[in-house]
C-alpha cells in the first residue's frame, strides 16, 4: 500500500491556524485596527472569544482576526489590578500572569488589555492570554511595571484564542 498525504493537517507541525473574518458590528471595538486585540461580543460576560486583528476590509466592514490558540503577539498591557469607579490598584506584570481584554472607559488610546479580571462594573473580563518573554533580553525586563504605580507595558502575550478549552 502506498502512503499518501490525504489532508494538509496530517503534516502540520503547528496545529490549526484560526483566521476568521468577523463583521465590525460583532466586535467590541467597531473600528478595528490591525495588530490590536479584538473581542467578539457574546451573551455571557467573560466568555467572549478574543484574538489579534490581522487585516481589515473597510469596504465589506469585516476584520480578519487570528484566534489561534498559543499564538504570541507583542501587545500594550495596562498593569491595573482592580477598579473602584476608576483604576484603584496596580501591580507589576510578571511571566505567566493572566492578561484580560478590558474595555473599561478611560484606558489609554489603543490599549485593550490589562491584568484585571473585572471591569469597572465588576463584570468579568475575558481571558485574552498570558504574559510570556519575547526573548532573553525581554525576559530580563520582568517584572514589568511597579506596584502602586499605573503604567502601560509592552508585553508578549500568548493568546488563549479559540479551541483552548
Amino acid at each position: 500500500m502506498t502512503e499518501a498525504i490525504r489532508h494538509d493537517y496530517e503534516v502540520s507541525s503547528e496545529g490549526a491556524v484560526r483566521h476568521w473574518e468577523i463583521p465590525y458590528a460583532r466586535l467590541e471595538d467597531i473600528t478595528p485596527t490591525p495588530t490590536l486585540p479584538a473581542r467578539v461580543t457574546c451573551l455571557t460576560a467573560g466568555l467572549e472569544v478574543c484574538g489579534t486583528i490581522l487585516t481589515i476590509d473597510a469596504t465589506r466592514s469585516v476584520a480578519v482576526v487570528d484566534f489561534t490558540c498559543g499564538m504570541v503577539y507583542f501587545q500594550e498591557v495596562r498593569n491595573v489590578l482592580t477598579y473602584a469607579g476608576a483604576e484603584a490598584t496596580w501591580g507589576p506584570i510578571n511571566i505567566g500572569d493572566c492578561i484580560y481584554y478590558d474595555d473599561t472607559a478611560g484606558m489609554p488610546a489603543g490599549v485593550y488589555l490589562s491584568t484585571s479580571p473585572l471591569d469597572t462594573g465588576a463584570n468579568a473580563n475575558p481571558l485574552f492570554g498570558w504574559a510570556v518573554p519575547r526573548n532573553d533580553t525581554d525576559m530580563a525586563l520582568f517584572p514589568k511595571g511597579a506596584a502602586l504605580v499605573a503604567s502601560t507595558q509592552e508585553v508578549a502575550v500568548m493568546q488563549r484564542g479559540a479551541g483552548c478549552g
